[in-house]
Formats: C-alpha cells, sequence, structure tokens
C-alpha cells in the first residue's frame, strides 16, 4: 500500500472536499498555494524548525510508562509527551505553522474557533508572538467547564467571544468564526484547529502535526529493540493529534493504529462517537461522518471532553475507517475519569480528559495484542485545564 489521500481536488475517498460559501473560494485557493510554496521553501521550514525547538520544546519527550505497562499486565507502553509543549498540548504545532503562512500572505487579523481551550490558547499565544490581532470564538458551556483556559486567551491579548446558541460548545463556536470569515475575508486569516474543514485545511493540519509521529519513528529506535511501533493509540475528536501520530506509520501495515472517541454517556444515550454511529453528510466545510437524526439534522453531541465534544469528525479519518486502516472505538464519561485516576496514580502524570480516553482503551486495546507488544499513545494534552471538572465526579473525588 502506498497511501497518498487526499487527491488534488482535497478528497479522501469520498471524503473532504470543499463545501464552501463562494466568496471564500479564491480565499482557499490562495491558502492553498500558499502552504504549497511555504512547504517547499527551505527558508520557512528553517524558521518553523527553530520555533518548534525553541519556543514550543521540541523534540518533546517519549516516556516508558513502566508502572501502567506493568499494572495491565501486557505490552510495553510509551507516552508520547505532547502535554509538555508549550502551551500544554500538541496544538500549538498546527498554530505556529498556520501563523506563518499567514504573515507570508499579508493577514493582519487571526480568528480560530475553540472548545476545550487548548487551540484558543495555542492560537493566543502564537498571536502574542507575533504581534496580531485574535478573535477567538468558544462556546458559553465550554467557557464555563475551561474558564481557566479563557483566563489564559484573554491574558494573551486574545478576545474572547462566547457563543449562546445550539448547544454552545465547539460545533456552534465554529459556526460563528465561519460567519467571521465569509465577513472579512481580505484580512482575515482563519486558524482551524484540527483536521477538519475545506480543503486544504485537513491536508495542512496533518502536514504541521505529523512531527508527532516522526519523532516517535527516530525515538523509539533509542529506548526499544524495535523500529516502529506494533500498536498506535490516541483520542479523536476532530482528529489532529491522532492524525500527527498515525500519518508517518500509514504504509507500516504492521503497525495496528486505534482512534479512540468519547462515548459520553454510552452509545445509546449522549455521545460525540461519529466514527462508530455516525451517517455521512456535510459540517463545516467538507464531507464526512456526522452525528445526524432521522431529518439529517446535526445531533447534539456529548463528552466530558470539551476537545471531543463535537458532532463531526476529520474527513481523513472517514476514509481511514473505510478502508479499514484505523479501528476506531469509544469509552465513556466514567472510564475517561477512572483512566485520569490510573494515569496520574501509576506515572505521575495528570493528563488531560481527551488524553484520559486513550488511556482508557488501552485495558481493550493489551487484549488484542501480543504480551511484548510495543504500544505508543499520543499524551495530547494536560490536565491542568480539567481539574474542576474532574473534581465534580464522584469517580476522582475521594483523592480530593
Amino acid at each position: 500500500m502506498s497511501y497518498d489521500a487526499p487527491n488534488q481536488n482535497g478528497r479522501f475517498g469520498p471524503y473532504g472536499g470543499a463545501f464552501v460559501p463562494e466568496i471564500l473560494i479564491p480565499e482557499l485557493n490562495a491558502l492553498e498555494e500558499a502552504f504549497e510554496q511555504s512547504w517547499a521553501d527551505e527558508s520557512f521550514l528553517n524558521q518553523y524548525r527553530c520555533l518548534l525547538h525553541s519556543y514550543v520544546g521540541r523534540p518533546t519527550s517519549l516516556t516508558y510508562a513502566e508502572r501502567l505497562s506493568h499494572e495491565l499486565g501486557r505490552g510495553q507502553i510509551f507516552l508520547k509527551r505532547e502535554d509538555l509543549c508549550h502551551s500544554g498540548a500538541h496544538k500549538i504545532n498546527n498554530t505556529i505553522g498556520q501563523i506563518l503562512i499567514a504573515r507570508h500572505m499579508g493577514k493582519t487579523r487571526i480568528i480560530a474557533e475553540t472548545g476545550a481551550g487548548q487551540h484558543g490558547v495555542a492560537t493566543a499565544t502564537i498571536a502574542a508572538r507575533f504581534g496580531m490581532t485574535c478573535i477567538i470564538y468558544m462556546g458559553a458551556e465550554d467557557m464555563s467547564r475551561q474558564a481557566l483556559n479563557v483566563k489564559r486567551m484573554r491574558l494573551l491579548g486574545a478576545e474572547v467571544r462566547p457563543t449562546t446558541c445550539g448547544s454552545q460548545t465547539l460545533k456552534d463556536a465554529t459556526n460563528e468564526a465561519i460567519r467571521d470569515w465569509v465577513s472579512n475575508p481580505r484580512d482575515t486569516f482563519y486558524i482551524i484547529g484540527s483536521v477538519v474543514g475545506p480543503h486544504p485545511y485537513p491536508k495542512m493540519v496533518r502536514t504541521f502535526q505529523s512531527v508527532i509521529g516522526e519523532e516517535v519513528h527516530s525515538q523509539l529506535r533509542q529506548l526499544s529493540s524495535k523500529a516502529v511501533p506494533d500498536v498506535l493509540v490516541a483520542c479523536v475528536g476532530g482528529g489532529s493529534n491522532a492524525i500527527g501520530l498515525f500519518y508517518p506509520f500509514i504504509d507500516y501495515q504492521d503497525v495496528t493504529m486505534y482512534g479512540v472517541e468519547a462515548a459520553g454517556e454510552g452509545l445509546h444515550g449522549r455521545h460525540a462517537a461519529t466514527l462508530s454511529t455516525g451517517d455521512i453528510g456535510v459540517l463545516h466545510g467538507a464531507m464526512s461522518y456526522l452525528l445526524q437524526d432521522e431529518d439529517g439534522q446535526i445531533s447534539l453531541a456529548h463528552s466530558i471532553s470539551a476537545g471531543l465534544d463535537y458532532p463531526g469528525v476529520g474527513p481523513e479519518h472517514s476514509w481511514l475507517k473505510d478502508i479499514g486502516r484505523v479501528k476506531y472505538i469509544s469509552e465513556t464519561d466514567h472510564a475517561a475519569l477512572r483512566a485520569v485516576s490510573l494515569l496520574s496514580r501509576t506515572e505521575g502524570i495528570i493528563p488531560a480528559l481527551e488524553t484520559a480516553h486513550a488511556i482508557a482503551a488501552l485495558e481493550k486495546v493489551v487484549n488484542e495484542v501480543d504480551t511484548d507488544s510495543v504500544i505508543v499513545v499520543n499524551c495530547s494534552g494536560r490536565g491542568d485545564k480539567d481539574m474542576q471538572t474532574i473534581m465534580e465526579h464522584d469517580e476522582i473525588t475521594t483523592i480530593f
């Protein structure tokens, strides 16, 4: 297999594309041209890599989770420590790349959407670094449960605009960001935070996040007897941290990949497990699997994790599901909370609730692999932002 998606039209099989108002077509075409030119320009690459090293703190560690491995009883589990990135998550890998392209295009105003706040913080961080105007759209519900990140964004100089319609979460924040972009296309650059949206965003974000898997490839050789991992595990909301880990290994057919969605209260209740239960449709400029009702209207998603609380998923994940390259499973809110306790207790690492879904899935994963399998889990973010939510739930409160 030689994986070459997307095609020149931005399609991953039938998924992807650009379903946007006509006014944005020239902007997307200009963005695609600027991205392709920049990625082929050695001076751009040098600046990007320098910022990843000196500002973000890359390469991030690949940590052997000895006590977690022992507790689960099978496999050698390694954690790719994206929680150690400046600003606390993998999101800044992408925001740095996109803001450099925005500057190249002469844009002066940055907008973004955010759910858990980590993309918002990463966007505000790098906008402050370059002295650019920054507006972040965030659902009012997410602003309440992620109040710490709201304060961080404002401290960094960003304007945080609450979205009070619909579920008041990530989907609605994205709607508002797109409305802003349509109204202000000439001076505004929209930094999308995941591998979603119209072409070329899914490909562009994947490219910037692939540094995660590329580092794993080189680091693992120094830490184990295997040149490539046997298993990769990552949580999936929109899907950027997962694609960043998976993409460099897609052509390695012996590497098994697990994407872990949010099952919320269970797949027969409120959840955000798009790939497990969704149908094909169009949302936010791209065709993909979506959570929909019988009339084709977008359903409300639910997850204890604000970053996974989204009724869609990146089009590349939809394609990887269809061709069977990645196994997509799901974990509940309850399981994620238990996983927060598990990783904190065994490794001294408090994970974000997004990451906790991937940790929770390890109990299933280890039972499907050989005893000595090398398993790499993307520790996509740190749990500081989720402490209030964590303390409010019975599964954890006995600790405090």
